[in-house]
C-alpha cells in the first residue's frame, strides 16, 4: 500500500490522543475537489478527537490543510460517527427534505397549555 503524507500524520496524530489506537481507521479519497481523509474511531474516543465544542477536530483540520500546502493539495478530513452513538441530529427546517412533523417532540398537558405548547 502506498504510504501518503497527509494519511500518515492523521494517523500519528490521532492514533497519539485516543485509547484504542488499534481502532482507527483512515481512508483517503482523491478527487477533482482535492484529498479527503474519512476517520473512524472507537465509540469512546470521539469526544477525544472532537474536543470540547469541536475544538481538537478544528485543529486537527488546521494541521491536516498546512500538511496538504506543503504537498500542493487541498486535504479535507471527515470524522464518521461510529455505529452505536448516541449524537442526536437537530430537526431540519420545513422544506428541507426528510424531516417530518413526528421528529418534533409534543407537549401535553395543563403546563403546556398555559404556556401554549
Amino acid at each position: 500500500m502506498e504510504k501518503f503524507t497527509d494519511h500518515e500524520f492523521l494517523e500519528y496524530l490521532v492514533k497519539s490522543i485516543v485509547d484504542h489506537p488499534d481502532d482507527v481507521k483512515i481512508e483517503r479519497r482523491v478527487d477533482e475537489m482535492g484529498v479527503l481523509l474519512l476517520l473512524k474511531v472507537h465509540l469512546e474516543d470521539m469526544g477525544q478527537v472532537v474536543g470540547r465544542q469541536g475544538a481538537t477536530a478544528k485543529a486537527i483540520r488546521s494541521l491536516l490543510r498546512i500538511v496538504g500546502i506543503k504537498n500542493n493539495a487541498r486535504v479535507n478530513l471527515k470524522i464518521e460517527e461510529p455505529d452505536g452513538s448516541t449524537h442526536v441530529q437537530a430537526p431540519r427546517a420545513a422544506g428541507s427534505g426528510s424531516a417530518s412533523s413526528s421528529a418534533v417532540p409534543k407537549f401535553e398537558g395543563p403546563v403546556a397549555d398555559e404556556l401554549a405548547l
